[in-house]
């Protein structure tokens, strides 16, 4: 068939071809929609390595960037530990695993039930973790987990009494790296461990106020309340004015989520320096094999991204999917985000911890025959290399520091509050069953 068409085409003329203008035009546009896709579609990870054996612990594992991360590692062998909110005995949790080894071929899947809005759960499991007279092995931890609550609704509390958007994306995380503190140092030398942190661009309108930080993540509102004994006059312009200042103070639910993001940050880069201060304390000086990489997937059709996009509405997801072209177009999809992930887990160390000493080093780019320089961790990972941090209060020290103080206070105070709660629980539960008997 093309043959007669292609020598019709030389002796008559192109225009002797049917519809050929017609097939010329869309050839063009399905090349220009695959470039396009192409562009938006990121960065592909070339780096390959041997999983099998590896123990990784993962958060958020069950949906979007997290599922797809969980199956590119289980394909390779390692052993997964999915840290989920439900039970391992929850039949949908059990049949998601079930699927999962037929589809990796990997029986080495597990799940162990850690909720993220409550921090006893978190500190169950991670106590539970530690409590070995030998460590268990531990190669990497993956934070995938994250909420954000729509726009137009107010966020819904914790059994803690937190907002879910603080508690579940940063303050969580916080509590689960710090007790996993012992087994994650406890790891022989020679072993590399690597600790991949979920980030996005919504940290670079994060505020970190740590005057009204306690109210905003217990829900609380920042405005005070007003004064009754004094009316207000609508045409004073002094009144105008303190009514504007209300409306720019007043913090809504994607602050607090950019917030928290900005605060899982600053506390991965100071754990990375906590690591290393406690691999120099004693007599022996321990090498560093534990490294906090800050990975930036870009903008995914994730979940989360439905839920932000569609503001939690039908009429937003009404409108989300006649737009939805557009959305497939310049949106990754899970497994293209994934990659910089990918990339952050199984990029050989020779070529991820080291950097070159010229200027080019703080895109992650390693220039041949310049002095190469050996760094510690904390760094942020974006499309498959290594990128500057556009806010300078991510390694801030001072800032690092306050920020540390303040979760250690908020988790002592909630864990205190929820084992009281606890208690009460179980005495008025002892009662009832004395009146029963």
């Amino acid at each position: 068939m093309p043959i007669p068409l292609i020598t019709l085409g030389i002796s008559e003329g192109f225009s002797a071809i049917p519809y050929a203008y017609t097939a010329t035009k869309l050839a063009a546009v399905a090349a220009v929609i695959a470039a396009l896709k192409y562009y938006f579609g990121g960065a592909r990870n070339p780096a390959e390595r041997v999983m099998h054996s590896k123990v990784v612990m993962v958060t958020g594992g069950t949906s979007g960037i997290g599922a797809s991360i969980v199956y590119e590692l289980a394909s390779r062998g390692a052993q997964i530990i999915l840290l989920t909110q439900h039970p391992p005995t929850d039949v949908f949790l059990a049949d998601y695993i079930q699927d999962l080894r037929d589809a990796t071929n990997n029986q080495l899947i597990y799940a162990e039930q850690v909720d993220l809005r409550s921090l006893h759960s978190v500190r169950q499991f991670a106590t539970k973790w530690i409590d070995n007279s030998s460590p268990r092995r531990l190669d990497m931890v993956i934070l995938c987990a994250g909420t954000q609550s729509p726009r137009s609704k107010t966020p819904d509390l914790t059994e803690d009494g937190l907002v879910e958007d603080w508690q579940v994306t940063y303050l969580a995380h916080a509590h689960l790296l710090s007790i996993l503190s012992p087994a994650i140092r406890a790891q022989p030398p020679d072993r590399d461990v690597r600790i991949l942190v979920a980030t996005c661009s919504s940290y670079l309108r994060g505020e970190l106020d740590f005057g009204s930080l306690e109210k905003l993540t217990t829900g609380a509102t920042m405005d005070s309340a007003p004064d009754q004994t004094k009316k207000k006059d609508p045409k004073n312009r002094k009144d105008q004015k303190e009514k504007k200042d209300k409306k720019k103070k007043k913090k809504k639910p994607t602050d607090l989520y950019a917030t928290a993001k900005l605060a899982l940050m600053i506390f991965a880069h100071n754990f990375q320096k906590h690591l290393i201060a406690a691999s120099k304390r004693g007599d022996e000086d321990r090498p560093v094999n534990t490294r906090v990489l800050l990975v930036d997937p870009g903008f995914s059709r994730t979940p989360g991204m439905r839920r932000w996009l569609t503001d939690g509405s039908l009429w937003g997801l009404l409108l989300y999917l006649l737009t939805w072209p557009i959305w497939w177009l310049i949106l990754k999809s899970p497994q293209q985000g994934a990659q910089s992930f990918l990339w952050a887990a199984m990029e050989s160390p020779p070529a991820l911890f080291y950097s070159s000493s010229s200027s080019s080093s703080s895109r992650g780019h390693i220039v041949e025959g310049s002095e190469k320089k050996k760094e510690e961790g904390g760094w942020l990972i974006k499309e498959c290399r290594r990128m500057k941090f556009l806010r300078e209060d991510v390694t801030d020290e001072a800032v690092g520091k306050k920020l540390w103080e303040f979760s250690e206070k908020q988790i002592e105070a909630k864990e205190k509050e929820s084992a009281l709660r606890r208690a009460k629980e179980k005495k008025k539960k002892e009662e009832k069953e004395k009146k029963q008997k």
